[in-house]
């Protein structure tokens, strides 16, 4: 029962219908947010029953997405309304209904333990974002909306491909055809070894399009850098972490069936292709909101270079996922603050912004050496516990590149940062109004707390979960 509870949000997109004022409207976010995090929390404290005949469960690695996923959210949720409010000369109806549907939709996802239902979620939460993007109603956000549904329809479709792949895997041995995790992980060393191989390729390109992974990336640069900081924010977080955790599942029973080598190669090497190509086009980016893309496209492939490596790389790139999204939230939502500030996301007409918008500015710096891996914060533990398998594995080729890259997205995001951060602004612009209130600045700074914190110190309760969602169909 109460896992049926946590897909109940989006009944509160109704009201966001009814209600006439847009101001109004947009405060249905904030207790969205905080019934969607009282309900996870629920769920995870009291160990929910399965529901829907086992189609809904929720094992250490739900748990562990779920919760995330609605901090994550509640934070989001908090900005939304002094944003909307700023942007009163735009419909908001739309925007703040698809907002509430979206935690409904994504728990779907993390709750899924049929694989059909699983993929039926994440084509929803696609066309539930992709209203959002299209919010600032201009050619460019049009474009970006046409891409991001087109290229992510040819990823879902792949994986809806490698999902009938992996049911033929069954009926080719005579078994009973299943799409339940748990029938699945029972009979997987009986499954047909060619046609798990295939169907595992063909959902790890699919849903791989959806994180963002290299090269599928192409609808990331162009969405993220056209939706609003809040949006992106989401999508960098919790989009593509419903992405990672479909991958996740069929690799598991890849695991389960011994083929866990032929996936681990695989993961290694789109993992390293997506920090080489992330860095190749962070050099001397001239936007930098794109560059936050591009940014993603790094984190995403350290996440699925850490679950390649296996071992404790597995620890590593599930608490990376935590690390990533904390500093995402920074990092979006900061420059969401400049980009209103300056009108524009270009860093040769950005500068000076430590004199503009001063608290936005400092956070997003302090959110640029996060994302970079420097310490004390989260992302230097993460990427440092991954590297530590690869040196101590002997994998030093593995090493090398990782180092490379890292250094190379360091100095081509320093010189785009700061050139956005330091100098004079521009002479004919004045300080904008209310630029920087309260509820634009708060949850920032929460996010920047989370991500020093967890680089300082991983409360045992959660490292427990992580250690426990790591060993999850991993030997």
């Amino acid at each position: 029962m109460l896992l049926a509870l946590i897909l109940v949000t989006p009944a509160l997109a109704g009201l966001a219908f009814a209600l006439p004022s847009g101001k109004d409207r947009a405060w249905l976010l904030p207790l969205g947010g905080a019934l969607n995090l009282f309900l996870a929390l629920a769920a995870i404290f009291f160990d929910a029953a399965p529901a829907a005949e086992g189609w809904l469960a929720l094992d250490p690695l739900g748990k562990l997405f779920l919760g995330f996923g609605a901090v994550l959210f509640a934070l989001l949720s908090i900005y939304a309304p002094a944003y909307l409010h700023l942007r009163a000369e735009r419909p908001n109806r739309v925007m703040v209904a698809c907002l509430l549907v979206f935690p409904g939709i994504t728990n779907a996802v993390l709750l899924s333990h049929h694989l059909g239902l699983m993929w039926v979620a994440l084509e929803a939460s696609t066309l539930a974002t992709a209203p959002m993007i299209y919010f600032n109603r201009n050619a460019r956000s049009l474009e970006a909306v046409w891409k991001y549904l087109l290229i992510g329809s040819v990823g879902i479709a792949l994986a809806l491909l490698g999902s009938l792949f992996l049911a033929y895997a069954e009926l080719h041995e005579n078994l009973v055809a299943s799409l339940r995790l748990e029938d699945l992980e029972r009979i997987a060393p009986s499954l047909s070894r060619p046609w798990l191989r295939t169907a595992f390729v063909l959902t790890f390109i699919g849903y791989g399009t959806k994180m963002g992974l290299a090269p599928m990336h192409t609808w990331k640069p162009d969405a993220y850098g056209e939706a609003p900081g809040l949006v992106g924010a989401l999508l960098a977080g919790s989009m593509t972490s419903c992405a990672f955790l479909a991958v996740l599942r069929f690799f598991h029973l890849c695991v389960a069936a011994g083929e866990a080598a032929f996936a681990r190669e695989l993961m290694v090497g789109f993992g390293l292709l997506s920090m080489g190509v992330a860095a190749a086009f962070m050099v001397k980016q001239h936007d930098y909101k794109r560059l936050l893309a591009y940014s993603s496209v790094e984190h995403m492939g350290i996440l699925v270079l850490g679950m390649g490596l296996g071992g404790n790389a597995t620890f590593g790139s599930l608490l990376h996922l935590l690390n990533n999204g904390m500093t995402k939230g920074v990092l979006f939502l900061s420059a969401a603050n400049i980009h209103r500030a300056y009108a524009t996301k270009s860093v040769e007409e950005t500068r000076g912004a430590l004199r503009l918008v001063p608290w936005s500015a400092s956070l997003f710096l302090l959110g640029f050496i996060a994302i970079t891996g420097s310490p004390p914060f989260g992302p230097f533990v993460s990427e440092f516990t991954i590297l530590e398998v690869a040196v101590r594995e002997g994998r030093y080729v593995v090493t090398a590149l990782f180092l490379t890259f890292l250094l190379i997205i360091f100095v081509g995001m320093s010189s785009t940062v700061l050139s956005v951060v330091q100098g004079k602004p521009p002479a004919h612009l004045e300080r904008p109004h209310r630029q920087e209130s309260f509820l634009l600045l708060a949850p920032i700074v929460i996010f920047l707390a989370c991500s020093l914190g967890l680089g300082l110190y991983l409360p045992p309760p959660l490292e427990a979960l992580l250690r426990e969602a790591a060993g999850v169909g991993v030997p």
